[in-house]
């Protein structure tokens, strides 16, 4: 047998070092599970140029609408595991859809590596202007006499618009019906046009069409007000002290992608939500943001999966 030279050997395995290492080498996929408009894509895509000029490749916004952000994370689960395939998940897909669907096709744990939290916000709570309501002891009085209830949108079934409403359902006692749309920017286009009176809305979403004048606000629901509606009071500070439902979208690649892939994805990400633009950006959309390291992200997705199991259970909330 004819002898391989060693300094052809060491060429081959450098050669290969070489090959893992050049990641990324094509543009990179950043899968959000919901329609254009929505909170979801409007933060991917804030963040998406910054985020691109750090790993020196594009990163493309990729919408998988539906399901409350379930369909995009199925999707993702199920994509290569090296690195160009990411899912900007939001609370609904990642940590409260598995107490809703016993058949979820993945588990959010097992099936995803954690990366970063991306931002925190508040949901604001917004009427169209054929409801009389001014504040929110009027919106609720509204719903009790309305024929029917008073329906409410939200960006999908297990979204955090979707458990805001149930749980301000509960609390306070109200007749409301929720109307489940496939992400926030279908769900704002229909408060537009007057086909749902009101929304449990992501702030990005909600605050261009406040500012003109076209929608309401009548309450956020934060622990706090939002930078976005300073004006605008919180649910808790309306008569309903201790409730909260905050959102959150946060960065997370198929299980089993590589560590180095991991942690240099991890890098960039937090220097984009770093970057003084893109942070000027987020905060005017009231969206906080929280880079944090992937162990982090992985002790926060397990916290909050608890917390929204019990939510869940106690609230009575069902898949529709």
């Amino acid at each position: 047998m004819k002898r391989i030279p060693a300094a052809v050997v060491l060429l081959a395995l450098a050669g290969g070092a070489l090959a893992q290492g050049s990641y990324p080498n094509k543009p990179v996929t950043m899968v959000v599970g919901f329609a254009p408009g929505g909170g979801g894509d409007i933060t991917g895509r804030t963040l998406a140029k910054q985020f691109g000029d750090y790993l020196g490749q594009n990163v493309v916004v990729e919408n998988r609408a539906g399901a409350g952000g379930n369909i995009a994370g199925a999707y993702v689960a199920r994509a290569n595991p090296d690195g160009y395939t990411l899912f900007l998940g939001n609370v609904g897909a990642l940590t409260v859809a598995p107490h809703l669907n016993s058949k979820l096709p993945y588990d959010p744990l097992r099936d995803f590596v954690p990366i970063s939290l991306g931002v925190v916000f508040a949901n604001v709570l917004v009427v169209h202007p054929s409801v009389a309501a001014k504040t929110l002891a009027e919106y609720v009085q509204e719903a009790n006499t309305r024929p029917g209830g008073m329906p409410y949108g939200s960006s999908g079934v297990g979204g955090a618009g979707h458990l805001a409403g149930e749980l301000f359902k509960l609390v306070a006692k109200a007749n409301l019906v929720h109307v489940p749309y496939k992400g926030g920017g279908p769900a704002m286009s229909d408060l537009l046009g007057g086909q749902v009176p009101s929304l449990f809305a992501s702030a990005p979403t909600a605050v261009g069409p406040v500012k003109a004048g076209r929608i309401r606000a009548l309450a956020t629901t934060g622990p706090k007000r939002s930078a976005s509606f300073p004006d605008v009071p919180t649910i808790a500070e309306s008569g309903y002290p201790g409730y909260e439902a905050t959102n959150w979208y946060g960065l997370v690649a198929p299980a089993k992608t590589p560590k180095d892939i991991i942690e240099r994805v991890n890098r960039d990400f937090v220097k984009a939500l770093n970057a003084a633009d893109v942070r000027d950006q987020l905060l005017s959309h009231g969206e906080e943001p929280t880079p944090t390291t992937p162990d982090e992200f992985g002790r926060f997705m397990k916290h909050e999966l608890e917390t929204w199991g019990k939510v869940v259970k106690e609230a009575g909330i069902q898949a529709e």
